[in-house]
C-alpha cells in the first residue's frame, strides 16, 4: 500500500514562493495518479493540481494556472508542487493523494482532479499566506 508523506509547507508572505514535496513508498501501478488537494477551513477540498507517474498532462485548477506547477521524479519517487506568486487565498491545509484504483482514472488522458478518485492520503501539510 502506498504511503505518502508530505514536506515544505510554512508561512510565506503574499507574492512569495513555496514548494512542497510528497515521498511516495510502496507505489504500484494502481498509483498512477498522483494529486495535490487543499482545504481551507470551513470549505470543501479541493485540487490544487494532479499529474500520472506515466504519462503527461497535468491537471490545473483555474486558480492556481499560471502561478502552480506541479512536477514528479519517478526515479525517487518524488511529487512536487511549486507554488509561486502566492495569494493569501491560497493559505489551507495541502494534501498529497494517491489513486488507488484503475477504474479510477484508466483510458482518461488527463489525471482525475476530484477527491473521491484518490484513495490513498498524506497527512497534510499547512501553508499560510500573509498579506
Amino acid at each position: 500500500q502506498v504511503q505518502l508523506v508530505e514536506s515544505g509547507g510554512g508561512l510565506v508572505q503574499a507574492g512569495g514562493s513555496l514548494r512542497l514535496s510528497c515521498a511516495a513508498s510502496g507505489r504500484t501501478f494502481s498509483n498512477d495518479g498522483m494529486g495535490w488537494f487543499r482545504q481551507a477551513p470551513g470549505k470543501e477540498r479541493e485540487v490544487a493540481a494532479s499529474i500520472f507517474w506515466s504519462r503527461s498532462n497535468p491537471n490545473y485548477a483555474d486558480s492556481v494556472k499560471g502561478r502552480f506547477t506541479i512536477s514528479r521524479d519517478n526515479a525517487k519517487n518524488m511529487v512536487y508542487l511549486q507554488m509561486n506568486s502566492l495569494k493569501p487565498e491560497d493559505t489551507a491545509v495541502y494534501y498529497c493523494a494517491a489513486t488507488t484504483r484503475l477504474s479510477d482514472y484508466g483510458g482518461s488522458s488527463y489525471p482525475p482532479s476530484t477527491p473521491n478518485r484518490f484513495g490513498a492520503w498524506g497527512q497534510g501539510t499547512q501553508v499560510t499566506v500573509s498579506s
